[in-house]
């Protein structure tokens, strides 16, 4: 069971997104007992009414969170090193601007005015990554004075003003939704094909690293915690499959976000990199004694956080059809949030891109959910911050006992 409890953080996370799902599947439903209503019966009918599970507010939820999901994918691997990085929001909003600067005012070709926007990331990740690893500099000092310059550039190349209409090629690649190659007549059957696809390749996938790891000596979860685990993800993919199918489909910043998930997982999970990443964040004397070039590691995870917040500001920006000076509100908070939410260790170390996901998807469906019940935004603010409270509080509990 000890590989139970070394999972129990992402158990948990995971265990919780799917009760708040429902709960507020049922809360949006109007829950209320009448008289001659039994309890069941009135849970039943306000499940069935909620309107959390519309497919609608599915392919909303997903699109609506996309730049703090890409964000948080970043800021994930930066905290497994034991640092942050509070600039990402602002720099977020200084992407988003220049992208509105190159691709509408100055008519540059979309190709290239995405390429400048991700080198503007590279240049200021490797700006911060400089100074925290070769100089010594606090990485909150770094990331704080990063935060306020971008700010500042932002509002300075912007005028204080907003520039509106992106080209409708680039707004269809970011917010739109993969066509029906199929022609299905009620039902989107691409999505559907896409969907069973997607389930049955993770089956496959997680089949043969079970094998492979019995093979070496590698100690797995038993079998029924296994089975239960590959059943719940193949059900869930197969009915966000049904969510799509009966609605727009599968949404284009959708396979944006499987195929950034599938490569920095695999990448953390199964390359050296990837290993070098979690010991620099777990003991960095120790990994520095061992070989590993420490100082490296933390330039290019900032790089890289600096090309996954440029991206995010050009999502962000092409998602409302405007760049604006307001966009950095808070949204490096949010990834800080998501990520330790998601089972990122409060001391470095300890984490998954996968959990960061849950927890960014955790705090999406908090404001969604309240959103639809009428909850306003301050409310929403003190319930995140009691559950990322509650989710470091429980890392740091589960942590003492396994020592």
């Amino acid at each position: 069971m000890s590989i139970i409890r070394g999972n129990i953080r992402q158990f948990g996370m995971i265990s919780a997104l799917i009760i708040i799902t429902i709960l507020f599947q049922i809360l949006t439903g109007g829950f209320m007992l009448r008289v001659g209503d039994g309890f069941f019966s009135a849970l039943i009918d306000s499940f069935n009414n909620g309107l959390m599970f519309l497919p609608r507010n599915i392919g909303n939820l997903v699109v609506q969170n996309g730049y703090i999901l890409i964000l948080a994918i970043g800021m994930m691997l930066v905290i497994i090193t034991g640092r942050v990085d509070l600039s990402v929001g602002s720099l977020l909003a200084f992407a988003s601007a220049m992208s509105g600067i190159l691709i509408i005012q100055q008519e540059w070709p979309v190709w290239l005015g995405i390429l400048v926007v991700l080198g503007i990331g590279v240049v200021s990740g490797a700006w911060n990554g400089y100074w925290i690893a070769y100089k010594n500099i606090p990485f909150f000092v770094v990331t704080l004075a990063g935060m306020m310059v971008f700010r500042g550039l932002t509002m300075t190349v912007l005028e204080g003003g907003t520039i509106n209409h992106f080209p409708d090629g680039l707004r269809t690649l970011v917010t739109g939704n993969i066509p029906d190659f199929f022609g299905g007549v009620d039902i989107n059957l691409t999505a559907a094909i896409l969907c069973a696809l997607a389930a049955l390749v993770y089956l496959l996938v997680e089949v043969n690293g079970r094998r492979s790891s019995i093979k070496y000596g590698v100690k797995v979860l038993p079998l029924w915690a296994f089975l239960f685990k590959v059943i719940l993800v193949v059900a869930a993919i197969n009915l966000f499959g049904y969510w799509f199918a009966v609605d727009r489909g599968v949404p284009n910043l959708l396979v944006l976000l499987v195929v950034l998930i599938v490569v920095y997982s695999f990448v953390a999970n199964n390359t050296v990199i990837g290993r070098h990443i979690y010991a620099t964040g777990g003991d960095a004397k120790a990994a520095e004694l061992s070989g590993i070039k420490v100082k490296r590691v933390v330039f290019w995870v900032y790089v890289n956080m600096g090309v996954l917040a440029a991206l995010a500001g050009l999502v962000f920006a092409v998602r409302f059809n405007a760049a604006t000076p307001r966009a950095e509100a808070g949204f490096e908070l949010q990834a800080i949030a998501a990520s330790f939410i998601g089972g990122a260790g409060a001391y470095g170390g300890v984490g998954k891109v996968t959990g960061a996901i849950i927890g960014a998807m955790m705090m999406g469906v908090l404001s969604n959910g309240l959103g639809l019940m009428g909850v306003g935004t301050e409310i929403q603010l003190a319930i995140t911050g009691a559950v990322l409270l509650i989710a470091v509080i429980f890392d740091v509990l589960t942590k003492r006992t396994q020592v």
